[in-house]
């Protein structure tokens, strides 16, 4: 009996995982690749060692028109299934404390490597530098149109993943393919990126690190909120917590919404304590300037910032000088320095990219088409979009396994 062949369009973690399965499932597959190479954005996940997955993993930390669509594709092939799925491969994995996943070598090309190894089943044709310009459904097959020629398969999955990161390779061309087989997309914009403020003294704080928790506000509405190390540019903000609040804020952004961020440089203190703590240091240095003594509250860097933004004038008036509104106003700003967001950075420096195709055109337990039979979609190129941490990673593995597995036991 002759083998059913199913084509895959996009050879990144969706597109290798769904030709694995589906070759071990028994179909014969072509794995079609624009770039050079297999996987490429892979080896810049997790800062180049790959962060597999992630425990913590449930829809809360998915964003799209319908986020709840993950939970029928992870109930099929959920995180222990993708640790086991490494681990048969030869990779030994850590669990992080904050729930990330890791080879235990910390190295994406691990990964890379094993899944290469796996793409040379007898059963996987892989074609790289063959980007599909064309998709059409017949009566007996798709045909997939190149510059190599035209190939035909029974039922194609279609993993291009998006914009994001075009030096590596991204370039979103599968929307279009959809497209035109009928299917809607929403709004695509970058996300998982450093954000721009309109902050007119950002050049003079580029470089400074500092831990801080960062609150969002749309219209001025509490929006999110993330913790960690952040880290001022001279285009605005960046670090963790700004990576992770780009979902809301470049979502809030394209709608046009206004955008601010409070930034609080003590969130384990409260303003009590620091105004306690400031009147203390000024009364004991009440004749050096507020500048000057303000170093080791903290950092040395924004000081003048801050005491600009608190109302001060003279930044090295004696301390002792200063009244309780004064210092009430310094503590308000470390606590609530609040910044405007007015966009982010490009697809150049984007993780990934917020929306995509409707996943309200696919059947959410097989990521089959309802308009097109025998097409599928997995990955980045539908709307879902996961939190830093290895959700996007999960959601492509999870993804691709399930639409490979249901495309041959379609056939």
């Amino acid at each position: 009996m002759k083998k059913k062949k199913i084509a895959i369009v996009g050879a990144g973690a969706a597109g290798m995982i769904a030709a694995i399965t589906a070759a071990r499932s028994g179909a014969e597959v072509i794995l079609f690749e624009r770039n050079d190479r297999v996987g490429r954005k892979l080896l810049a996940t997790g800062n180049g060692q790959c962060n597999l997955t992630n425990i913590n993993c449930d829809q809360t930390r998915f964003h799209g028109e319908h986020p709840a669509f993950v939970n029928a594709i992870f109930d099929q092939f959920s995180v222990n299934d993708t640790i086991t799925f490494f681990n048969t491969l030869g990779a030994l994995t850590v669990i992080e404390p904050d729930g990330k996943v890791y080879p235990r070598t910390f190295q994406a090309s691990t990964i890379l490597d094993l899944l290469r190894f796996e793409l040379e089943h007898p059963a996987i044709s892989v074609k790289t530098q063959t980007p599909v310009n064309g998709l059409h459904k017949g009566k007996s097959c798709f045909t997939l149109h190149t510059q190599s020629g035209t190939f035909c398969a029974d039922a194609v999955i279609v993993t291009c993943g998006s914009k994001a990161a075009p030096h590596l390779g991204g370039n979103g061309s599968g929307n279009e393919l959809l497209v035109n087989l009928g299917h809607s997309s929403t709004a695509i914009y970058p996300v998982l990126v450093p954000l721009k403020t309109d902050y007119p003294f950002s050049r003079h704080l580029k470089g400074t690190k500092v831990d801080a928790t960062v609150t969002v506000y749309v219209n001025n509405n509490e929006t999110a909120k993330d913790h960690g190390e952040l880290l001022f540019t001279d285009y605005g903000l960046s670090g963790p917590p700004i990576i992770q609040l780009s979902i809301p804020v470049n979502e809030a952004l394209h709608q046009k919404k206004q955008v601010n961020c409070e930034v609080d440089l003590f969130s384990d203190m409260q303003k009590e304590q620091l105004v306690a703590h400031l009147q203390k240091i000024f009364n004991a240095k009440h004749t050096t300037p507020l500048e000057t003594a303000l170093i080791g509250f903290v950092n040395k860097r924004l000081i003048s910032s801050i005491l600009t933004d608190s109302g001060c004038t003279d930044h090295r008036i004696p301390a002792g000088q200063l009244g309780a509104s004064d210092i009430s106003s310094i503590v308000s700003t470390v606590k609530a320095w609040r910044f405007t967001l007015c966009g982010s950075l490009s697809w150049n420096d984007a993780h990934v990219s917020a929306g995509g195709i409707r996943t309200s055109e696919f059947n959410a337990a097989t990521l089959e088409s309802k308009k097109t039979k025998g097409l599928y979609a997995a990955g980045e190129i539908l709307d879902i979009t996961g939190d830093c941490g290895g959700f996007n990673l999960q959601w492509a593995w999870s993804s691709g396994y399930v639409a490979a597995y249901a495309a041959v036991k379609e056939l």
